[in-house]
């Protein structure tokens, strides 16, 4: 039986999924590091995370049973896509699922911030009791700068312009604006005049320190910052020392560049105890619709990987379907290095041994090819044990088409 391990409590919703497509799941409460991951890997074709656990080249290197691997969350970076494609695993993520979740705590934040909330509570917590206006703003005909307008957003700027707040942003890519958003020619133009900066950037190399001093002192004094993309996008140093000045007028910070790695450890952070800012310990996307969305869509898109060898979506593999006829008997998929010939010397194996292909297709991405192909005929296993001999082969499988009844063994790996 396939076998998954999951890790970090994705929602339960997944272990269904996998139940139903008769893959085994077993979990461990939390991340591991990289040697207790690679022992507990050992023996698994498939593994999901969040974004605590790193599958890096040592782990793939290791762990050569994996067929593919699925992160619970929008960003990828805690995995090394390319290595995971040298080594025929494809991967998987969320990336529409906890949109909505994310851009509804910004909304919340904002507010928050606005109306000095923190503040607030933090002196009635502390029997301190301050009813007064002082600092405090609606956030109607206030402007919302958005760094990233992909999916998250995109949602947060519908929100916004809701709640009457003027929108504009800026994005490396030419976006379609929504509403009445207006889109800036550089970051530079898209912090100025803005009461509020929210970041939802991608997980990049060169989004790293992206926001320092230099763009905190480009901000309108007093506006609020968000960050609630990547950890390491804002520098958190010059944040606290831009709060000090009251450059900053507050801030709201969900992701650090340091997080623990289990519930209960302890957490360290410059901006800690900073006037009206409000830290949360990564949970933009954590509300049970979206852990629920997200758990039934990985979850679902691992199981059809391992069924039919379809890579929609799959964040490191070229992106295939091919429907099957009434006359398909077995799928072979192959992951291969992506250099000239390949397909040509699978045709003629095929062809020698008398098979008979009723589809077949090719992509290409970067570094890496991948096939699929569908036979009516009986599976050509000295075909097959060629084509897994090819240098170029870096992942082969033999899927029967269900309808079928077959007693041979059909995996090659």
């Amino acid at each position: 039986m396939t076998k998954i391990l999951l890790l970090e409590n994705p929602h339960e919703v997944a272990d269904k999924v996998f139940s139903d497509a008769n893959v085994q799941v077993d979990r461990v409460d939390g991340a591991l590091d990289e040697n207790d991951l690679i022992k507990a890997l050992q023996g698994y074709q498939m593994v999901g995370i969040r974004s605590k656990t790193n599958l890096n080249k040592r782990v793939f290197d290791e762990c050569p049973d994996l067929v593919c691997a699925g992160t619970f969350t929008i960003g990828t970076n805690q995995i090394d896509l390319p290595e995971a494609a040298k080594h025929g695993v494809a991967v998987f993520n969320a990336p529409y699922s906890n949109t909505r979740s994310v851009a509804e705590l910004a909304i919340a934040e904002i507010i928050a911030l606005a109306r000095q909330l923190p503040v607030r509570n933090s002196h009635l917590q502390n029997a301190d009791w301050q009813k007064t206006a002082k600092g405090s703003h609606e956030v109607r005909g206030k402007t919302l700068g958005i760094i990233g307008y992909s999916s998250t957003g995109t949602q947060l700027s519908i929100l916004a312009e809701a709640m009457g707040m003027k929108v504009q942003f800026y994005d490396l890519a030419k976006k379609l604006p929504i509403g009445n958003a207006k889109q800036c020619n550089s970051l530079e133009e898209a912090l100025q005049g803005a009461d509020f900066v929210s970041l939802h950037v991608d997980g990049r190399a060169s989004n790293e320190n992206m926001f320092t001093r230099v763009q905190m002192n480009q901000m309108k004094p007093g506006a609020k910052l968000l960050n609630l993309s990547r950890g390491f996008v804002v520098n958190l140093d010059d944040l606290a020392e831009a709060l000090d000045s009251g450059q900053i007028g507050g801030c709201a910070i969900d992701v650090f560049p340091d997080e623990p790695r289990k519930n209960g450890e302890e957490f360290h952070s410059p901006i800690m105890g900073k006037e009206n800012t409000i830290l949360t310990p990564h949970i933009g996307g954590s509300t049970l619709e979206a852990q629920e969305d997200i758990g039934w869509f990985v979850a679902g898109k691992l199981c059809t990987y391992l069924q039919s060898g379809e890579t929609v979506m799959s964040v490191n593999m070229p992106n295939l379907s091919l429907e099957t006829t009434g006359n398909t008997k077995y799928r072979i998929t192959l992951i291969h290095k992506n250099i000239p010939g390949v397909m040509a010397k699978i045709n003629q194996l095929f062809s020698d041994a008398g098979v008979n292909i009723e589809g077949q297709v090719l992509g290409t991405n970067g570094e890496v090819g991948y096939v699929i192909g569908d036979i009516s005929s009986e599976m050509p296993k000295a075909a097959l044990d060629e084509i897994s001999k090819f240098e170029s082969t870096l992942s082969l499988r033999c899927i029967p088409i269900e309808g079928f009844v077959r007693d041979e063994e059909t995996a090659v790996n």
